[in-house]
């Protein structure tokens, strides 16, 4: 575990619910998503694109 970079960090509320409920079966966990999106967004120009220009959030007092 020496290779982990323990951090915090602000989430929609209703994101974060709605995710909760879709992956009630799955394996997958926040953390498997953040890894694998960074890794992505890291990785593959199509990715970073799309991450870069979604503006479907609603702005709150950060950059979401």
């Amino acid at each position: 575990m020496n290779n982990v970079k323990l951090t915090s960090v602000k989430v929609l509320e209703s994101l974060y619910n709605s995710f909760k409920v879709e992956i009630i079966n799955s394996a997958t966990t926040l953390q498997k998503l953040t890894n694998r999106s960074m890794y992505l967004y890291l990785s593959d120009p199509n990715f970073k694109d799309q991450i870069e220009t979604t503006d479907q959030l609603i702005p709150s007092g950060s950059n979401f």
